[in-house]
């Protein structure tokens, strides 16, 4: 059964307590399967967000389209 689509940036809480941010992207196969890759960016921010800032300035990521773990 589906989740639904995946959201393409990901913010973690690593076992410091900083912050770390993953960009995933989703392609779909020829079966209409979704393929996810993850890309961890290096450095670590002191909050979440922090985090989410980063990612609205470089990656132009929008209200949405973050999860937390």
């Amino acid at each position: 059964m589906s989740q639904g689509p995946v959201r393409p940036f990901l913010i973690s809480k690593n076992e410091n307590g900083e912050f770390q941010l993953t960009v995933r992207d989703t392609h779909y196969n020829s079966q209409d399967y979704p393929i996810v890759t993850s890309h961890l960016q290096q450095g670590t921010f002191k909050s979440a967000a922090a985090a989410r800032a980063f990612a609205q300035e470089k990656f132009n990521a929008k209200v949405g389209e973050f999860a937390m773990k």
